[in-house]
């Protein structure tokens, strides 16, 4: 199989209003570690959670349990996973403005789709099931499914799995731009999550909202056709 575009979407920040649900769900999980007695130190405050989104589970748990056991990490991972899924259920959060509307338009536009993202597999899953936009995807690609260590490294075998040509990265953070650059695609930074100010610096392009997903495209379609 063969895919001359695609356009492949990080999660957190992107496609998904990720910070109303992480600070309850690491919350609940740092309190569940106190209370299993793995854990002693304190607690991450809100922009300590929000620095750590889109980065590897691993990486987490490297600057928010800095020397813990790994029966801590462990029990952590699992903690967080099931807080995350029932937040979700719980629809404590939602997907940006625009998103599902746009992802339907280029769905219907015949365009391969697909997530890209540094978190849990089950996560990821959740996400697209709860918010119905699994039918508009063409796969999910995270960390979490594939061990990557990086997102360089996730998108580079997403794209090699697939025989994809050509493809546009869009996501919110420098690993989303870096991931993007490094394979050789066009890159969309997000700046209405949480970026911080200069993160999104050497994307191609850098949108306020998601919908302008949809204009940016259409004139990437009209250069990679005259490319063709």
């Amino acid at each position: 199989m063969s895919i001359p575009f695609a356009i492949l979407f990080d999660m957190d920040g992107t496609l998904f209003q990720t910070e109303k649900l992480s600070t309850p769900a690491f919350s609940r999980t740092f309190e569940q570690l106190k209370d299993k007695g793995l854990w002693d130190g304190r607690t991450p405050d809100e922009g300590e959670i929000t620095n750590v989104l889109g980065m590897t589970i691993e990486q987490v748990w490297n600057k928010l349990l800095p020397g813990a056991s790994d029966e801590a990490v462990h029990a952590a991972d699992t903690f967080l996973l099931e807080n995350e899924i029932q937040l979700i259920k719980e629809r404590i959060t939602d997907l940006y403005p625009g998103v599902k509307e746009t992802l339907q338009t280029l769905h219907a536009q015949g365009h391969a789709l697909f997530v890209a993202s540094n978190g849990q597999e089950a996560y990821i899953d959740a996400i697209c099931e709860e918010y119905g936009i699994k039918p508009l995807l063409t796969d999910l690609y995270s960390a979490g499914r594939f061990s990557t260590k990086s997102k360089n490294d996730l998108v580079a075998k997403l794209l090699s799995d697939y025989q994809i040509k050509q493809a546009v990265m869009v996501g919110d953070r420098h690993s989303d731009v870096e991931a993007g650059t490094t394979n050789g695609l066009i890159t969309i930074g997000c700046d209405f999550g949480f970026a911080q100010p200069g993160e999104l610096e050497g994307a191609t392009i850098v949108i306020t909202n998601f919908p302008q997903v949809l204009e940016i495209l259409s004139k990437i379609d009209t250069i990679t056709h005259h490319q063709s």
